[in-house]
């Protein structure tokens, strides 16, 4: 299990940098090291702590709220079928069967490879192009049974680049010029809110008042 590289520990104390009070960075720096170990492993949210300076149980109490960190190793490819509504009426629970029959793996699970994990999911708001999935929150919409096979296919050989491995939120990260960075610090004359000030695991890493 892994903590931040050096190099992603750099960024960590970037994104850090971003906010006035450091515990606001706890989602930011949960989505970073899923980027690097492709889940959110235990030492991670430890490290996580460490640098906001809160308890590693708040930590694993934010990411467990959120259905996109996971917890567990998955696929290269994290695949969410559509199973709500208008995706069940248009065909997307037979898609799920289908993707299952497809990758020999039932939902939960991930393909003997590893390159896939499949999951039937809730709503993902694309109501008006069902069946529709995603691929590691990429979204694929109105997908018929052979479209999800050549999808599968491309996936497999590398002829999809557009599609980052499980855990990457976007192709470039966003740099910001410290010179320009605004609201970073609170206004003069302004207290730290009453739940930083009676902390005492935050007392430390707070900016001052």
């Amino acid at each position: 299990m892994a903590r931040f590289t050096d190099a992603n520990l750099a960024v960590a104390r970037d994104i850090i940098g971003r906010y006035p009070v450091p515990k606001s960075a706890v989602i930011p720096l949960c989505h970073l090291a899923q980027e690097q170990d492709g889940y959110l492993t235990d030492d991670a949210m430890e490290h996580v702590a460490e640098l906001t300076g809160v308890l590693a149980a708040e930590v694993l109490g934010t990411a467990s709220f959120y259905e996109m960190f996971k917890r567990h190793e998955t696929g290269r490819y994290l695949i969410n079928v559509c199973t709500s509504i208008s995706c069940f009426l248009n065909g997307g629970d037979e898609l799920l069967e289908h993707a299952e029959e497809h990758l020999a793996t039932k939902a939960g699970g991930t393909t003997d490879d590893e390159l896939f994990t499949i999951e039937g999911y809730e709503c993902i708001a694309a109501c008006t192009e069902a069946p529709c999935l995603q691929v590691n929150y990429r979204y694929f919409l109105k997908i018929s049974n052979d479209e999800f096979d050549r999808l599968i296919d491309d996936l497999r050989t590398g002829r999809r680049t557009d599609v980052p491995p499980h855990g990457t939120l976007a192709s470039t990260r966003q740099r910001i010029d410290p010179q320009r960075l605004a609201g970073v610090s609170l206004p003069d004359g302004a207290e730290q809110p009453v739940w930083i000030r009676d902390t005492p695991a935050l007392q430390d890493s707070a900016p001052s008042s």
